[in-house]
C-alpha cells in the first residue's frame, strides 16, 4: 500500500521515513515483493498442482504398485507434497510473511491435528482389543 508523499516528512539515516508528527513509516521500495504473488508464481504452482494430481492418478488407474497399502501411502506422499506446494504458491506461507505468525501458527495447527488424530487411533485401536468378543449365540439373544 504506498502512502501520499508528505512534503514534511523527514528521512533518517537509518531510512525509515518520520512524518511531522513523529511518527516511523518503513521506506517505500518499489522493488520490495508485494504480498501477493507474481503470475509467475501462480503458473508455477498451478503446473505443479496439475503434475502431483495426474501423478498419482496414473498409478492408481493403470495399477503400478501392485499393493494397495502401499498405493496410498505414495499418493498421501503426493497429497503432503501438494499441500506445502499450495501452502508457498497460491497462499504465501513462508517464515517471512507476517512476521513469522503465519508459520507459528501452521506448525501449532499441525502439532494439533497430530495430536488429536494419533490419541483418537490409539484410544479406538484399544477400545477394539479391549472389547468382550461376543459368541454368536449372545449375538442373538439380545434383550
Amino acid at each position: 500500500m504506498s502512502r501520499p508523499h508528505d512534503p514534511h516528512a523527514t528521512h533518517g539515516h537509518d531510512g525509515v521515513h518520520h512524518d511531522e508528527h513523529g511518527g516511523e513509516h518503513a521506506p517505500h521500495d518499489e522493488h520490495v515483493e508485494a504480498a501477493h504473488g507474481s503470475m509467475r508464481d501462480y503458473v508455477t504452482g498451478f503446473i505443479l498442482s496439475v503434475v502431483l494430481t495426474a501423478i498419482p492418478f496414473w498409478l492408481v488407474m493403470n495399477g503400478v504398485i501392485a499393493d494397495s497399502g502401499t498405493t496410498a501411502l505414495v499418493v498421501l506422499g503426493f497429497a503432503a507434497v501438494q499441500i506445502v506446494v499450495h501452502m508457498v504458491y497460491f497462499l504465501h506461507m513462508n517464515p517471512r510473511s507476517e512476521g513469522g505468525w503465519n508459520m507459528l501458527a501452521l506448525i501449532f495447527t499441525v502439532v494439533l491435528v497430530v495430536i488429536v488424530l494419533a490419541g483418537s487411533l490409539w484410544v479406538m485401536y484399544h477400545l477394539n482389543t479391549n472389547m468382550m468378543p461376543m459368541s454368536p449365540h449372545e449375538a442373538r439373544v439380545q434383550p
